[in-house]
């Protein structure tokens, strides 16, 4: 469908929005550089009192460091408006896996904060030795809660392999198996779920885009429901797909991953519900739509 015709096709979206998740990097900023345009339209949204998200796979960085780089960039949030792949397994596990107390985690500070803040028993692997590989741990475990780690190695794949092997469920809080840099590409958290899923046989539980868990947990958290809910992203296949999974319509933004050439290629879940160019036309989209 060519790019013109989808920003038309307006009577996809919702007659009435009232939350409006956003992705972050590549829609809100590239990089340390904000995208022109997105202070304002969330500051409107604000304004309108539509209620507003800001969802990342990202499970390295604790909420509010996101709240203090935001608001350099002239946009102010709170911790309650910040989602992390992190943040959303928690409350994942709160809501559906209310037996879980006692977690071993593999990923970073940041990680370890959200999950100690909402009353989790948390030990890094990175600090459990065994006598030797495979070794029965001291204790038990509830889940195994992987995440992105930059010093992931064989020992802390060995005690997180002990751990779901002695009947700890496996939890992913995203499956990116890479993530871009300016460098070029890097190992994501997918790699190092995928290495504990490969040792353990077991099956994680994927919380992150593109798995629906993300945004069902943000309007589970905001009582709001996916028909009166949109998702801006500039990658469809984690944000576009994942907000259909969720039961989100989607606005394709063109300011990240996705560029006007690709648009008329996508298929089926990948196919957002509108396109618009940058912020601005996301909130010409968003202006009859918002009370």
């Amino acid at each position: 469908m060519p790019v013109a015709r989808m920003i038309r096709a307006m009577d996809s979206l919702p007659a009435r929005i009232r939350l409006v998740i956003f992705d972050l990097d590549g829609v809100v900023y590239r990089g340390s550089e904000p995208v022109e345009g997105a202070a304002d339209l969330v500051a409107w949204l604000h304004d309108r009192g539509v209620a507003v998200r800001f969802a990342t796979n990202n499970s390295m960085v604790a909420r509010d460091g996101y709240v203090g780089r935001l608001a350099e960039m002239g946009i102010a949030t709170s911790v309650d408006e910040i989602v992390t792949s992190t943040s959303a397994t928690v409350v994942h596990l709160q809501l559906h896996a209310p037996h879980v107390r006692r977690v071993l985690a593999i990923g970073a500070d940041g990680m370890r904060q959200e999950l100690e803040a909402a009353g989790f028993v948390v030990e890094m692997a990175a600090e459990i030795h065994q006598d030797r590989p495979g070794a029965p741990l001291e204790r038990a475990y509830d889940a195994v809660v992987v995440g992105l780690d930059p010093g992931f190695d064989y020992q802390r794949l060995a005690v997180a392999t002990s751990a779901v092997t002695a009947g700890a469920a496996l939890v992913a809080t995203n499956a990116d198996a890479r993530y871009p840099t300016p460098d070029g590409f890097l190992p994501g958290a997918g790699s190092m779920v995928a290495a504990v899923a490969a040792a353990s046989g077991a099956v994680p539980e994927v919380i992150g885009k593109p798995e629906p868990a993300m945004f069902r947990a943000i309007l589970e958290a905001s009582g709001i429901p996916g028909s009166e809910a949109v998702v801006v992203g500039d990658n469809p296949a984690s944000d576009v797909i994942g907000a259909r999974r969720a039961g989100c319509s989607s606005i394709l933004v063109l300011t990240g991953v996705a560029d006007a050439a690709s648009v008329s290629e996508l298929q089926a879940e990948a196919v957002p519900h509108a396109v618009a160019a940058d912020p601005r036309a996301v909130r010409a989209l968003l202006e009859p739509l918002v009370s």
